[in-house]
């Protein structure tokens, strides 16, 4: 066994935050031989108990849960900061020609080595991604995954219409690869697979009614997709679907709504909706950065908590613009603020940190198994430094409570403030955090 003394930030039932200035951590195998949080708390009630077991002593660092991602793309890595005049413009000038790289297994080996180092880099510990429609996509990253000890969660993509040569798939041929992909990587090391139609306009009917039949004899693999985040988009889903009565109900229509399934943006949703998130299990992902930078919308947050279905926070690279759960945290307390609402809703820093690990892990159906820092949970947790920076350190210095000390560092932090990453109860990434 091994343990940590430092500031520890964990959660309650409800999401509220519990901290403890002065904790201990302690990291040790289960009876399953799983690296595990075997106690955290306060040092002066724990020490005593775990005589013999070396403690690192981390001063001024707080020790948190491995921020997790529900909603990101792989081979989008290089996309970031494209510009274009909206969604179904930037997916044709600039996603789906990346995206077409992919057909080279060799580019895919190479970009899952950068995309999983802009991960741990911020703290990233556990993320739901899209790959291409190429089944070597998800072999590369998942690979390299397993390397690393990572819990991901990964997807073929499934689009066989309306989509460019070089990332359109066959109908049959896609399914089966699908199924493939699911035998070699469901619960393999720490490893899941998710059914991936990118969204609903890129699969015909046969392609979605397969992926629901995969989702009914799959139930433990997670499904993936996108809903309702641009106006454009929505009105392309009515002439495609003229039966459906909304565009997250054509996921219902096939079968694709489910517990462990994972919907990006959910904007431009009504109380029918919203109704159906929570009676389904499914959750949404929200996107902020990348509704910002596209200009797609805000997720209604009021309307999410009324309706009581579940969400958390993803960064959407490479529409959204950073891997950072920081830059994600604060534009998502801008989205809050602007809302769909004439008053919007000031997030609290606790909500928000929450919405990336617990909350986010509870939408993922792993609750209890990552996001949080309590007995039982795998020990994946990141060192941060609350002074990485000067202005940082000024501001965090003078936090009178949890919440000013959360939201200064949500504010004013990026990835200097990852100090050290553990994955699986090993220290995968140490660095100085920069001075500057």
């Amino acid at each position: 066994m091994q343990a940590y003394r430092a500031a520890l930030l964990s959660f309650h039932d409800d999401g509220s935050a519990r901290y403890e200035p002065d904790g201990l951590l302690v990291v040790g195998p289960d009876a399953a031989g799983r690296k595990v949080i075997r106690a955290a708390g306060a040092h002066a009630a724990l020490a005593g108990n775990y005589p013999g077991v070396h403690v690192t002593h981390l001063p001024g660092r707080i020790l948190a849960p491995g921020f997790i991602d529900l909603h990101l793309h792989f081979p989008q890595t290089d996309v970031i900061g494209s510009p274009a005049e909206g969604l179904l413009p930037w997916l044709e000038d600039y996603t789906f020609p990346h995206e077409s790289r992919f057909s080279d297994h060799a580019h895919a080996v190479a970009m899952a080595d950068v995309f999983l180092d802009e991960l741990l880099r911020n703290g990233v510990t556990t993320a739901l991604t899209f790959c291409t429609s190429h089944p070597h996509s998800v072999d590369a990253l998942l690979e390299e995954s397993e390397r690393r000890g990572l819990r991901m969660i990964a997807g073929k993509v499934l689009q066989d219409r309306h989509s460019p040569d070089g990332v359109r798939d066959e109908t049959e041929q896609s399914l089966l690869d699908t199924e493939a992909l699911i035998r070699r990587w469901q619960g393999r090391a720490r490893l899941g697979y998710a059914i991936t139609p990118r969204f609903a306009p890129s699969c015909t009917e046969a392609q979605l009614r397969g992926a629901g039949e995969l989702a009914a004899r799959y139930p433990d693999v997670w499904i993936q997709s996108h809903v309702a985040e641009n106006r454009d988009e929505i009105r392309w889903v009515h002439q495609l679907f003229p039966h459906a009565r909304s565009y997250l109900s054509v996921y219902e229509d096939f079968g694709l709504l489910r517990e462990r399934a994972i919907y990006a943006h959910c904007i431009h949703i009504d109380d029918t909706d919203r109704a159906l998130l929570r009676a389904s299990g499914a959750a949404a992902a929200v996107s902020p950065t990348s509704n910002l930078f596209l200009g797609s919308g805000f997720f209604d947050y009021e309307a999410a908590r009324r309706a009581g279905f579940r969400y958390g926070l993803a960064s959407d690279v490479g529409g959204g613009t950073s891997f950072s759960p920081f830059h994600t945290m604060l534009a998502a307390y801008y989205v809050g603020r602007e809302g769909q609402t004439k008053i919007g809703v000031s997030l609290a820093p606790q909500d928000l940190w929450w919405q990336h690990t617990a909350g986010a892990a509870q939408a993922l159906g792993l609750e209890g198994v990552i996001g949080n820092l309590r007995p039982g949970c795998e020990a994946d947790f990141v060192v941060l430094d609350p002074q990485a920076t000067p202005l940082l350190a000024r501001k965090t210095a003078h936090a009178r409570n949890l919440d000013e000390l959360l939201f200064s560092m949500i504010v004013l932090g990026d990835d200097r403030v990852v100090e050290q990453v553990a994955v699986d109860g090993v220290i995968t990434s140490r660095r100085k955090a920069a001075a500057a």
